[in-house]
């Protein structure tokens, strides 16, 4: 069996494709279990994030597992496999745990080295072992890229300065506004990326007051009690929105939470006064046509991700040494795991060849009957020894090349001649 994945992210594919393509949290339960009825998925873990979604799967075989998880992607977005299949890709054994180590270390984020994706892949793999979908496979791989993603930011400065999707938002509206004295801003959405931009606004000085929002009231306070800010009733929005300077939004709802309509209304009583929306959500939270309101500046992912790549200069000479840590890991990686396969074939070779030596001395029990315990001792000790220095040097060989094709060809090779 294979490890793969099938995906497409922030740089494969359009916005408006990659929205619905998001499996958000209500939905993740039974795209799971979807996934697990699939015939060559014998695995699976959904990795949905503002920049990608992400099908890592233990195949039965490749092929089938490719159809199967694009055929899943069809299904939950409503597009024909024609309209999207040129944005996917897909990685199979060593490649495609490569690709889990880049994401977890943050190479493959919008925003280089940031923080969040590693708590994104963990609570990837711990929803679907919750669900029954990963099994002991992808536990250790995930487990494993998870202290990929650690060792790089202990061992690098990948992780230096602007190193969120929450603390970039802050500072692209920062540096949109020139500054954010003074001003009022309304966060929509309480949960970790609304959370994080409060938290960043809340360490800004000079800032005016932050306003907080969410569907569930009670994230809402405990929210705004941890950055000193204000609740607003998810249904007075568009009253706050008369009266703030900003609008940063992230909430995890499956369609627009504010139309065009409800912008150009809320315009329409500010009497001029411009506005400035930073729209993070994928789906997006607010309608893309509120763009065209006079006075309404929209920003989205897109916008973040051009802001972000303007300033990640200093962090790309980090890149080069991630990307070595990701080779030497994805190398110690698939050592542990022939180790781990190989252990049981040694063990299974030399049970073999004892029960032949045991099968061999019972046959000629009758013509060692004669033999006093001191001699029938000596004759166990030469046959175990004979049996020991025949199989010490394929024993030794297979060891050896653990994480390296030849292992696999050596396995193979010993499981044919002595009918393992």
């Amino acid at each position: 069996m294979s490890v793969v994945v099938v995906g497409l992210n922030h740089r494969t594919v359009p916005l408006d494709v990659l929205e619905r393509m998001t499996v958000g949290s209500a939905r993740l339960p039974k795209a799971l279990h979807d996934l697990g009825g699939r015939t060559n998925l014998a695995e699976a873990v959904v990795l949905s994030t503002c920049n990608r979604t992400e099908i890592y799967a233990v195949a039965e075989r490749y092929h089938g597992a490719i159809a199967d998880i694009r055929a899943f992607l069809s299904d939950i977005s409503g597009l024909d496999l024609e309209h999207f299949v040129d944005h996917v890709y897909d990685y199979h054994d060593d490649r495609a745990v490569a690709h889990l180590f880049k994401v977890a270390s943050g190479l493959d984020s919008a925003v280089v080295g940031e923080s969040e994706i590693l708590g994104q892949v963990r609570t990837a793999w711990e929803r679907a072992e919750a669900e029954g979908a990963a099994g002991p496979e992808l536990g250790r791989l995930f487990v494993w890229a998870l202290g990929v993603g650690r060792r790089v930011r202990v061992e690098t400065g990948i992780a230096r300065g602007t190193t969120s999707v929450s603390q970039a938002a802050v500072a692209m509206a920062t540096k949109r506004l020139g500054s954010l004295d003074a001003r009022r801003i309304l966060v929509l959405g309480a949960g970790e990326t609304g959370a994080g931009m409060a938290v960043a606004l809340a360490a800004t000085p000079g800032l005016g007051e932050i306003l907080v929002a969410n569907r569930t009231r009670p994230r809402a306070v405990a929210l705004a009690a941890r950055t000193g800010g204000r609740v607003v009733e998810f249904g007075e929005l568009g009253a706050a929105l008369e009266t703030v300077d900003v609008m940063l939004t992230s909430t995890g709802a499956s369609h627009a939470v504010i139309d065009a309509d409800d912008v150009e209304a809320v315009m329409a009583e500010r009497r001029g006064r411009p506005l400035l929306i930073v729209d993070v959500a994928v789906p997006r939270d607010v309608d893309a046509a509120a763009a065209d309101v006079p006075g309404v500046t929209l920003l989205d992912m897109d916008d973040l991700r051009a802001f972000a790549e303007s300033g990640v200069a200093e962090r790309r000479r980090e890149i080069a040494r991630v990307q070595e840590i990701v080779e030497d890991e994805v190398l110690r990686y698939f050592e542990a795991v022939s180790v781990r396969e190989v252990a049981p074939l040694v063990a299974s070779l030399r049970e073999r060849a004892e029960s032949l030596r045991e099968a061999e001395v019972q046959r000629h029990a009758a013509r060692l009957a004669s033999l006093d315990p001191r001699e029938r001792a000596a004759v166990e000790a030469l046959t175990r020894g004979i049996v020991n220095k025949l199989l010490h040097e394929p024993t030794v060989r297979l060891k050896d090349a653990a994480g390296s094709p030849r292992a696999d060809r050596l396995a193979d090779a010993l499981r044919t001649l002595f009918g393992l």
